[in-house]
C-alpha cells in the first residue's frame, strides 16, 4: 500500500467513482452520468485513480470501461487489520 492510495480516495469523487464500480464496472459515460460530472472531469478523476493503481480501464468497442482493482483493497484492508486492535 502506498501514500498514493489515500491521496486518490480523498477525493470525494474519486471515492464515489470507487463506490459505483463496486456494483460493476462502468463506462466513462456511466460514471459520469450517475455521478452527475461532465466527461474531461471523469476523466481526469479515472486518471487519478488509474495512477495510484485503484482502477483497470479497458477499451470495449467504442468505450472505455473502468474496473477495480483488488489488490490495493486487499493490501489497504491488511494495513487497516493492524489497527483492529484500538
Amino acid at each position: 500500500m502506498n501514500h498514493h492510495t489515500f491521496t486518490a480516495l480523498a477525493d470525494p469523487h474519486r471515492f464515489q467513482i470507487v463506490e459505483l464500480l463496486r456494483e460493476r464496472p462502468h463506462s466513462v459515460g456511466e460514471i459520469a452520468d450517475r455521478l452527475g460530472l461532465r466527461q474531461p472531469q471523469t476523466s481526469k478523476h479515472l486518471r487519478v485513480l488509474v495512477g495510484a493503481g485503484l482502477i483497470d480501464l479497458h477499451p470495449q468497442a467504442n468505450r472505455r470501461v473502468a474496473h477495480l482493482r483488488p489488490t490495493p483493497f486487499r493490501d489497504l484492508d491488511d494495513w487497516l487489520t493492524r489497527y483492529h486492535p484500538l
